[in-house]
């Protein structure tokens, strides 16, 4: 069954149960108060007949007593001791009670009787004749008005219960339209996407923020990652596929070489192993960068958290000039005490990244800044290299893309790294600026917000 036709039954039910039992209190509610009030009624008129009666006896015959207070849609009689009736006066139109048959009652008696599928109000309390003897003054009194009352509201109930149906039941056909539309949207577009093999997302109407909105919203963004993971994995195989040729081509030729000639040539040798094994830490690297490029923002596991700048420069610097034999000068402008908030691993591998730049196409020493400068805090790495022309500034962070002068192999660049450095800036909200003169050197600052608690 459809989850439409579910809601609709579901809900259709539920209220046409609330429903019935609601007119079912009714019902029996307004039942019990009419026929209560008729047998008080009745009650009362029986008290009054008994005190006239009694006070009346002797002054005329029992029978003419009784022709004075019978009911007009009833029966009122004398019952003696042995259930014979002394005297009977009947109205014409319940000539029926002459049939039933009468009973003496020790005590009084006030109820509802029924007699040939017609209800009664049954009045009987003792009273002294003129001999002394002890009989029952009955009154039978028909209450057709108040039950014909009472089925005419029971058939207005059945009736109010069968129309309130109608629009319970279009409102829930409604309601579960409106409900599964976008279920059946996002299920027609995955269909699409399926079949077509192209992303698409779920359109909406209105500005409504409810929980179908955010559902409709979190498919689009799943479309959205699934959409960015797709095209960088078929990126990553393309990248992958295109820069991993130079290398394997240059250590087959290298390892063809060495099969042919190595055992004879001392100096093809060491140079062959020399290449392979340059060619095989590059490859090594560029696998690393390729994979991380391919993770989405959301999956580098981002931790931040508050950092002291000048601190954390000064560690990373030292570890770096020791692991490179570099001269790396390094300097905390305006203030040494700057903090802010960020990843500290992600932020050193972004350094690092800028360093390794400075360090490959620069001989002379590193420098490295901090400082605040209009409310964000900068770190600056500087190299007097070769520099970058202006009109190649703007595509170093392309992916592969690597300056004619920089293309050595021999400095083990594969075009990644700015690329690399980009994504993580922007995955831990970093702007990064390039500066660069051709010849003259090369200027990387990386701008954040500072930590004003």
């Amino acid at each position: 069954m459809k989850l439409s036709n579910k809601i609709n039954l579901y809900t259709t039910v539920l209220f046409a149960t609330l429903l019935i039992l609601m007119n079912i209190s009714v019902y029996f509610t307004f039942s019990k108060l009419i026929l209560d009030s008729e047998l008080n009624t009745s009650a009362k008129e029986m008290e009054k007949t008994t005190n006239d009666i009694g006070k009346s006896l002797g002054s005329a015959s029992e029978a003419e007593l009784l022709r004075s207070y019978a009911p007009i849609n009833g029966m009122i009689q004398f019952v003696t001791s042995d259930d014979s009736p002394l005297s009977t006066v009947t109205s014409p139109t319940e000539q029926n009670l002459n049939e039933r048959k009468a009973k003496f009652n020790q005590g009084e008696v006030s109820t509802f009787i029924v007699f040939q599928k017609r209800t009664y109000t049954f009045e009987s309390i003792p009273i002294i004749l003129l001999d002394g003897n002890v009989a029952n003054l009955q009154v039978t009194k028909s209450i057709k008005t108040a039950t014909d009352n009472i089925n005419i509201l029971r058939l207005v109930l059945i009736l109010v219960t069968f129309l309130a149906l109608i629009p319970v039941v279009v409102s829930s056909r409604i309601l579960s339209k409106l409900i599964t539309n976008p279920v059946t949207s996002m299920i027609k577009t995955m269909k699409e996407i399926r079949q077509s093999g192209r992303f698409k997302r779920l359109t909406f109407e209105g500005k409504s923020k409810d929980e179908l909105f955010q559902m409709g919203e979190t498919f689009n963004h799943m479309i959205d990652l699934l959409e960015t993971n797709y095209e960088k994995q078929k990126q990553f195989v393309s990248n992958a596929s295109h820069e991993f040729k130079t290398p394997l081509t240059i250590i087959e030729s290298y390892a063809s070489l060495l099969k042919r000639r190595g055992l004879i040539e001392p100096e093809l040798f060491s140079e062959s192993i020399e290449a392979i094994h340059s060619e095989t830490i590059r490859m090594q690297e560029m696998t690393e960068q390729l994979l991380l490029l391919a993770k989405h923002h959301e999956q580098w596991n981002i931790q931040v958290a508050v950092l002291n700048l000048a601190e954390f420069l000064q560690e990373t610097v030292n570890a770096f000039r020791s692991g490179y034999q570099r001269e790396i000068y390094f300097h905390a402008k305006n203030s040494p005490q700057i903090s802010v908030v960020t990843d500290e691993k992600k932020l050193k591998q972004l350094l690092y990244i800028f360093l390794d730049n400075a360090r490959k196409y620069s001989d002379e020493v590193i420098t490295v800044t901090t400082g605040i400068l209009h409310d964000e805090a900068f770190i600056k790495v500087a190299d007097k290299g070769i520099g970058i022309d202006n009109d190649e500034l703007t595509k170093v962070f392309d992916r592969f893309y690597r300056v004619d002068k920089a293309r050595n192999r021999k400095k083990g660049g594969s075009g990644l790294g700015l690329s690399l450095a980009k994504e993580i800036a922007d995955a831990i909200g970093i702007r990064i600026q390039l500066e660069s003169q051709e010849g003259v050197g090369t200027t990387a600052t990386l701008f954040f917000k500072t930590d004003k608690n």
